[in-house]
């Protein structure tokens, strides 16, 4: 099978070879296995599943919570001829219909989903008239209540297997500590446990923790210092990105900012400036990053504290794909661990005020008891929390623990082009322009420029329309809503706004519930990660690289030499393949007698004397060698 799946690699990509355990994860889903593969951010993911997709009879289902990534996936598999879809939140109702249609009907290799599309009947009916070859599960942490980003929705994709028996299932992340990647397999009902996981150690990266209370002067002077490449600082809050961006511009660096109240349009266009290399460095919150291959990214700062090491490992591993010497620092003040911990308690808020949030929301919108399901609605948070007195920060805390319940569906706004389908009948098209003369000029236009148009939803521009037959925008919008209404064509218009849907119908405030995976297990979970953060910033004894790939579950004693801990405790700065080689030479000459200090600095001679006492001192204190007096042993 590895010749026919390089051969479909080569032909859809131009690669002549895989990643490192891509080929092996292909191969296990190939031969029907279920798989979980840990991947390092910007390892590959996406090739585990395109690949086996393209090699086999039938569709690749993927499930993942991220649009922007799921659009961005679908429009560079179009791109390489490859039949590609996607359903998502804020899509309108026929479109959705149009998309499974495809995926059932028209030879679509891969369809996306965004996870509460899951229970919803068009799905369920879709697939069990798919022949569904691979379900793919991006994300997958997000399965486990012990993972960082835990999504009740994620818990349906057990059920979805009982339609879809003969498929195997493959779950990626990037981030998963052993505890998630057992819960992972467990929920997702593995027949047997099956991991590929690389190591998390990045030995290009330099991870540094730096205590100043001058934050805005210490990341311009480390900024200032990369000459090359560039870089990103995260930020916690949407005002913040402003105004450290420009800042920044202000004193001569070249930057923009970027989170996820911004429109879809200008959110796209400075993702592409810098990713173009024509801005420096992008502010951002964690909206930014996901999905974001750019591989000379030589810089990343965190100016706030991260909830998580998932997080802060995830967002500082966008720095040096490339394999160059890239560094990553978190700058930390006094106030910042009181912070955290006042942003996590304001991350839940109380139970009552999360059930009046929810009525309001319902009143807000004109929902009724027992309407709105599977319904969206334009969705302005600002006005909202203004109308009701609510806090932002209360209003969309209890938001997204009511989505992570399953209430709701939340999206940013979303440049969502418009689209047309052309929904009569062939029979009926030369009739209905001799009958409606009015709109002649016009069909004729769509149906000479738009290939597909008669099939599937294409995406238009009302201007362009206009401009080539010489008429206003608006006279085009106004003749394409009376096309709709007159059934000839499907038209739904462009949409900018954010969205929120409601999953389930609304129920009375006394049945509102959030069940202890969602509220209180998750905010001790919390809690729990909160300290791990707490204890990384405060261990100035363990190297950084170590202290990571431990929370992870690797085992390792080996020092990256160059952090600020390796730093302070290294006075003679000993790089890490010095350290490396002065280690393999003391358990060598250890590793069959006891050896006297005195004799080891007499042996060896290529490196100067404080540096092989700083390697035994690092020996010592990772349990690797015993010190007797001035006698050296291999433990």
């Amino acid at each position: 099978m590895s010749n026919i799946t390089r051969e479909i690699l080569l032909k859809y990509w131009g690669y002549t070879s895989f990643r490192p355990l891509q080929e092996d994860i292909v191969d296990s889903v190939i031969n029907g296995n279920d798989t979980l593969a840990l991947l390092p951010t910007g390892g590959g993911k996406s090739i585990c599943f395109q690949v086996p997709a393209m090699t086999m009879d039938g569709t690749c289902i993927v499930i993942t919570p991220l649009i922007s990534l799921m659009k961005d996936q679908v429009l560079h598999l179009r791109d390489r001829g490859i039949n590609a879809g996607a359903v998502f939140s804020g899509m309108h109702n026929r479109e959705i219909a149009a998309v499974y249609n495809q995926a059932v009907f028209g030879n679509m290799k891969l369809l996306y989903v965004s996870p509460e599309r899951l229970i919803t009947d068009g799905f369920i009916d879709a697939i069990m008239k798919m022949k569904v070859n691979l379900l793919a599960i991006d994300e997958s942490h997000c399965i486990s209540q012990w993972g960082y980003d835990f999504r009740p929705p994620y818990l349906k994709i057990a059920d979805i297997r009982e339609y879809i028996p003969n498929a195997p299932v493959l779950a990626l992340t990037a981030t998963a500590t052993p505890v998630v990647v057992k819960d992972i397999q467990q929920r997702l009902k593995f027949k047997r446990d099956n991991v590929f996981q690389t190591s998390y150690e990045r030995k290009n990266v330099t991870y540094n923790v730096i205590k100043d209370a001058d934050k805005y002067g210490l990341m311009f002077r480390l900024l200032n210092k990369t000459d090359s490449g560039s870089g990103i600082v995260y930020v916690r809050s949407r005002n913040k990105t402003k105004a450290i961006a420009e800042w920044l511009q202000n004193n001569g660096i070249s930057a923009t900012y970027y989170h996820a109240g911004l429109d879809a349009k200008t959110r796209d266009s400075r993702q592409q400036q810098w990713m173009d290399g024509k801005i420096k460095v992008i502010v951002a919150t964690n909206a930014f990053g996901m999905g974001i291959d750019k591989p000379d990214v030589r810089i990343v700062v965190h100016i706030d504290l991260p909830d998580s090491l998932e997080a802060y490992f995830q967002e500082a591993g966008r720095a040096g794909r490339d394999l160059k010497p890239s560094e990553t620092y978190l700058i930390v003040s006094p106030q910042d661990i009181t912070t955290l911990k006042n942003n996590i308690i304001n991350s839940y808020p109380d139970l009552e005020r999360i059930k009046n949030i929810y009525d309001s929301l319902c009143n807000y919108l004109m929902i009724s008891i027992g309407d709105g399901q599977d319904q969206s609605y334009d969705f302005d948070i600002n006005s909202f929390a203004a109308s009701y007195n609510y806090s932002l920060s209360e209003t969309f805390n209890s938001l997204k623990l009511m989505e992570r319940e399953g209430y709701i569906a939340l999206s940013d706004a979303l440049d969502n082009p418009s689209m047309l389908w052309i929904s009569a009948q062939r029979e009926d098209l030369y009739r209905f322009q001799i009958e409606y003369k009015k709109f002649d000029i016009l069909i004729q236009y769509l149906l000479r420029s738009l290939p597909g148009v008669l099939s599937n939803f294409v995406k238009i521009k009302e201007e362009a329309i206009a401009n080539k037959l010489n008429i206003s925008t608006k006279i085009v919008t106004e003749m394409l809503q009376q096309l709709d209404k007159l059934d000839f064509l499907v038209y739904i218009p462009r949409n900018e706004k954010p969205q929120i849907r409601f999953i389930s119908e609304r129920i009375d405030s006394k049945n509102f519930y959030l069940s202890d995976e969602v509220y209180k297990n998750r905010k001790n979970d919390a809690i729990n990660r909160m300290n791990a953060v707490i204890e990384f910033v405060n261990n100035d004894k363990t190297c950084r690289s170590i202290q990571l790939l431990r929370y992870f579950g690797e085992r390792t004693n080996k020092r990256c030499g160059r952090c600020d801990v390796c730093h302070s405790n290294n006075k003679m700065q000993i790089t890490g393949s010095e350290y490396n080689n002065l280690e393999k030479i003391i358990e060598n000459m250890t590793k069959d007698r006891l050896v006297c200090i005195e004799e080891l600095l007499r042996s060896i001679k290529d490196y100067h004397e404080e540096k092989i006492l700083e390697t035994l001192r690092w020996m010592e204190d990772s349990g690797k060698i015993r010190i007797n007096g001035d006698m050296v042993s291999l433990k």
